[in-house]
């Protein structure tokens, strides 16, 4: 794949897995398992109070074909087959979901040096069209995500973002909610020895008025655990610590408490990834 802007996902994804990913107030685990032959299994469970759901992931590579399939506790079966650079910096993926008829999709992304470009289409009568597009360099990125629903003829979706990246940080800023909502991110990698990096998140909404200001930090304790912690202008702290125990096997622990109402039970979240 070549390297250039990347795709329109990527703009601000630092930024926003620093502060957000891997938090969670739920019981999770993920387990995997791989055979000589390539196939790879992956089960996972989510406990969410008294409910809990649970999914079963079957991989299979051939040279560049890819084919997942996912049964989960509703009895929905997830297919979603890709085909990896069927032509220099092209992936096509095909995915639907039975029963529903409906859930047909065909992507396509593409990446170039200067571009990077994202398509999708329902296979149904009247399709939801998306397509995303984000041109310059790995330096400064521009790009515009969009979505159209051929049934109503309405644009469903408009957002446009620019990234600005330049050794340890990246900037971006990004307008989504047609037009309604307006993100800025800061991601600075402080020490790279140690995974120290810092970020921040401000949202502003034009309906509301509201503005949302998330501040966030990581650091390495070991080569083999990592701490991070947020807190918000609501008052809303969190904290985690992710440690991986054997290779690509991980457990996480993470809460939050409300500091506005420290007499309400705190979230505590575990989170475990098990792969031999």
């Amino acid at each position: 794949m070549a390297k250039g802007p990347g795709l329109y996902t990527e703009i601000g994804k630092k930024a926003r897995d620093l502060l957000f990913k891997d938090y969670h107030s739920d019981q999770k685990f993920t387990i995997s398992t791989y055979s000589p032959t390539g196939v790879a299994i992956t089960s996972s469970g989510t406990r969410k109070g008294e409910l809990f759901v649970g999914d079963v992931n079957t991989q299979l590579k051939n040279r560049n074909v890819t084919t997942d399939i996912k049964v989960d506790t509703d009895s929905n079966l997830f297919t979603t087959i890709t085909v990896d650079e069927p032509t220099p910096g092209l992936k096509a993926i095909f995915s639907f979901k039975v029963p529903d008829q409906r859930s047909g999709k065909v992507e396509l992304q593409y990446l170039h040096d200067y571009a990077g470009v994202n398509t999708s289409v329902g296979l149904t009568a009247n399709p939801i069209v998306n397509l995303s597009a984000v041109f310059g360099t790995s330096i400064l990125a521009l790009g515009v995500d969009l979505s159209y629903d051929t049934k109503s003829g309405d644009l469903t979706k408009s957002n446009a973002g620019v990234s600005f990246t330049k050794d340890d940080l990246i900037a971006a800023l990004t307008v989504n909610d047609k037009g309604d909502a307006l993100n800025a991110s800061y991601y600075h990698v402080v020490n790279p020895l140690t995974n120290t990096a810092v970020g921040a998140e401000v949202t502003h909404r034009f309906s509301s008025n509201e503005n949302t200001l998330t501040l966030g930090a990581q650091h390495a304790l070991d080569p083999l655990t990592t701490a991070k912690a947020r807190v918000n202008n609501y008052g809303r702290a969190s904290a985690l610590i992710q440690h991986e125990w054997r290779p690509k096997s991980l457990f996480t622990i993470s809460g939050e408490v409300d500091t506005k109402a420290i007499e309400k039970s705190a979230k505590i979240g575990l989170g475990l990834v098990l792969k031999p």
